[in-house]
């Protein structure tokens, strides 16, 4: 090797490196910039996330047969990621409004966990079915249409549901289209037999009478500002 004579100060140097065709470059040549990556900065749901001044809510109307009084859940949502690709939006609070002061302490309870819950984040989606499978020691009642509700809270976890599916959190229950098609094919044939009917079809209670919390039977009417039942005589009024 030949010895090279430096007879300046050396100021800079650079190590000379081989590309891949077998020539080298030195330190003058510029290097291939870096892609850039996106720091767009997305922001998830977290428990330190302050709450805007207005949020967006919808609230639905909870009567059971169980209660004098209607019950009102409102659940509030944020918005994050606004006008960007990465909109979500996400519940971040629960309340629940009625005149029936008997459930109170358990409603103030409820809400401010589950208010809790949704404001941590993550898969908040396991509160639906942590709440429909509470049942009511005293047997749940029957809605409007067919559904049985095992209790209060339950109604409280279909709502949930309800609410989660409308702003895309969870997906829509509603039957495949073989699934539907299975349904249709069924409830036909058994609208052709014609021979079943309806164990609550016949009635000898008024039209509109509601479920006793004591004998379970759908014969209580408001008689005199309170609600007395016509098969077992219970009334809240003594």
């Amino acid at each position: 090797m030949a010895q090279i004579r430096i007879d300046g100060t050396i100021v800079k140097y650079a190590v000379a490196r081989h590309d891949t065709d077998g020539g080298s470059s030195g330190a003058g040549e510029p290097r291939p910039k870096e892609k850039s990556k996106d720091n767009t900065k997305v922001i998830r749901m977290h428990e330190k996330l302050e709450r805007p001044e207005m949020l967006i809510g919808s609230t639905y109307k909870v009567k059971t047969p169980v209660s004098d009084h209607a019950m009102y859940v409102t659940i509030n949502d944020i918005v994050l990621n606004e006008n960007t690709e990465h909109e979500k939006r996400r519940p971040f609070e629960i309340f629940i409004n009625s005149k029936n002061l008997d459930h109170y302490q358990w409603i103030v309870a409820l809400t401010r966990i589950m208010s809790a819950v949704f404001r941590k984040g993550g898969d908040v989606a396991f509160l639906v079915d942590e709440l429909k499978a509470v049942f009511d020691p005293r047997g749940g009642y029957w809605q409007p249409g067919g559904t049985f509700m095992p209790s209060i809270i339950a109604e409280l976890g279909y709502i949930v549901e309800k609410h989660l599916t409308r702003i895309g959190m969870l997906k829509s229950p509603a039957p495949t289209e073989e699934q539907q098609k299975f349904i249709d094919e069924k409830l036909a044939e058994y609208k052709a037999r014609g021979i079943q009917q309806d164990a609550f079809a016949e009635s000898s209670y008024p039209k509109g009478a509601r479920l006793c919390g004591k004998c379970s039977v759908a014969a209580s009417v408001m008689l005199d500002g309170c609600m007395v039942c016509l098969n077992c005589g219970y009334s809240k009024c003594g």
